[in-house]
């Protein structure tokens, strides 16, 4: 009989990083539970991405939870009147930032990894080609494990919790390739804050620039399709 593999549970946005870290769990020898969150965003091409990228990389399930962060707005990401910055990549925190979606999206996923009996979380957060989200910095990533075994009956009955970052110190080059090794198909991920409805990449805003200049600092080709004017 073959042994039984241990859970993990990966955050799955369909986006190029979350598919990158589902491949990496599963290259570590897990059964892997992706979960991906409609929290009100305006790209939700992301969501079918989800699906898509969780069927081709083996995820033994694949669940969707949902919480409206659109209501309170405060982001390009979640409020139509707002509108995602297409001039480049800057300084400081940008609009698309969404308050406290990481905590939100992590907190869910502790809850379907207790009741999974998975004792490891992976999230594709990125402290190096990022936007300068404070919710994807080693210091949250640390303090939310920390907060998770004080937090669940599992932790405080020894079964300790881990968060995984694996892509925590990577360039964006490095991490497409590491997944092109592992086998991700990046054609298959939406990246883009306003990708159209069949995943069109704008082209202009910080996601589709920092992908694109992964794919060229990676060497490899980019398959991202962009919109046409």
């Amino acid at each position: 009989m073959t042994p039984q593999r241990p859970a993990a549970l990966v955050l799955l946005s369909g986006g190029l990083d979350s598919a990158t870290c589902l491949a990496i769990a599963r290259s570590q020898g897990f059964d892997v539970y992706a979960l991906s969150v409609e929290y009100g965003q305006r790209h939700a091409a992301e969501l079918a991405a989800a699906r898509r990228v969780a069927q081709a990389l083996g995820a033994v399930a694949h669940r969707v939870a949902h919480v409206d962060l659109g209501q309170f707005g405060g982001s390009a990401l979640t409020d139509a009147n707002l509108s995602v910055p297409t001039d480049g990549v800057g300084s400081g925190i940008p609009i698309t930032y969404v308050p406290a979606r990481n905590t939100i999206m992590l907190s869910i996923a502790m809850a379907w990894a207790e009741v999974l009996g998975a004792q490891h979380i992976y999230v594709g957060v990125n402290a190096v080609d990022y936007s300068g989200y404070p919710d994807c910095r080693p210091a949250f990533i640390q303090a939310f494990e920390q907060m998770a075994n004080l937090a669940t009956k599992a932790g405080v009955e020894g079964h300790k919790l881990h968060i995984h970052a694996p892509l925590i110190d990577l360039s964006k080059a490095e991490i497409i390739q590491t997944g092109t090794q592992l086998g991700v198909d990046y054609g298959l991920t939406v990246s883009c804050y306003q990708a159209s409805d069949e995943g069109h990449a704008c082209g202009l805003c910080d996601a589709c620039r920092l992908r694109k200049a992964g794919f060229e600092a990676a060497g490899l080709p980019d398959p991202t399709p962009y919109q046409t004017a």
